[in-house]
């Protein structure tokens, strides 16, 4: 199956084609603002590199969030405006596990992993993963200050507001890995979680509660 990912949910904006466990074509541009210009020419640059049609797709990807209001709406109105114009099933991937799946097994090895997402307020939107990926936490809406009620000990940050929390960290370490969301892992868990039959509804994650829970997990 071939799937066309987009994001725009943080401070970048990305689209890519995937298909079984390869990215056939990938665009990533990192972006305070201007997504709504550049996401869809992004889009129509990876499936003319691929000399794809919509007709060749199986699924689209998007991220649902939590993360940046504006940029967030951009991603999510695309990806249901192609959704209803082609016919193909939409698929919303979490943001926060979106970035944590693009930070390398090596550097995750022996220690935590908290993504820390900008949310344009004082609030950063956080959540806690351990070195493979398991979810530690729901997704909290924090202020920097406050990491440490989500981390302690050794821990890896990620995620574009990652520089914010890490002096409240002691023992945190900035991940070496873009912090923002690849297409192409989004792609990718889209198709893990499409075939578990346990995908997010392409619906925002731009929740003001201080505590967000996904579907199927129990508040804290």
């Amino acid at each position: 199956m071939i799937i066309l990912a987009m994001d725009s949910s943080t401070s970048a904006c990305s689209a890519a084609l995937w298909s079984e466990g390869r990215v056939l074509a990938g665009r990533l541009s990192p972006m305070a603002r201007g997504q709504s210009e550049a996401l869809m020419p992004m889009v129509a640059g990876v499936m003319a590199e691929a000399g794809l049609s919509f007709a060749d797709l199986g699924l689209l990807a998007v991220t649902v969030g939590p993360g940046a209001f504006t940029g967030l709406r951009i991603g999510l109105a695309a990806a249901r405006g192609l959704a209803l114009a082609s016919g193909l099933p939409l698929a919303g991937v979490a943001t926060p596990a979106a970035v944590a799946a693009g930070i390398s097994g090596e550097e995750r090895r022996g220690r935590n992993l908290l993504v820390v997402l900008e949310s344009r307020r004082d609030e950063k939107w956080m959540q806690l993963f351990d070195s493979e990926l398991n979810p530690l936490s729901d997704i909290r809406a924090l202020p920097p200050s406050q990491a440490g009620e989500l981390a302690a000990g050794p821990v890896l940050v990620a995620g574009d507001a990652a520089p914010l929390v890490q002096p409240h960290l002691p023992q945190g370490v900035v991940a070496t890995a873009a912090g923002y969301p690849d297409a192409g892992v989004v792609a990718a868990l889209a198709a893990h979680q499409w075939a578990q039959g346990r995908s997010l509804p392409p619906e925002p994650l731009y929740l003001r509660d201080a505590d967000v829970t996904l579907p199927g997990q129990s508040a804290p």
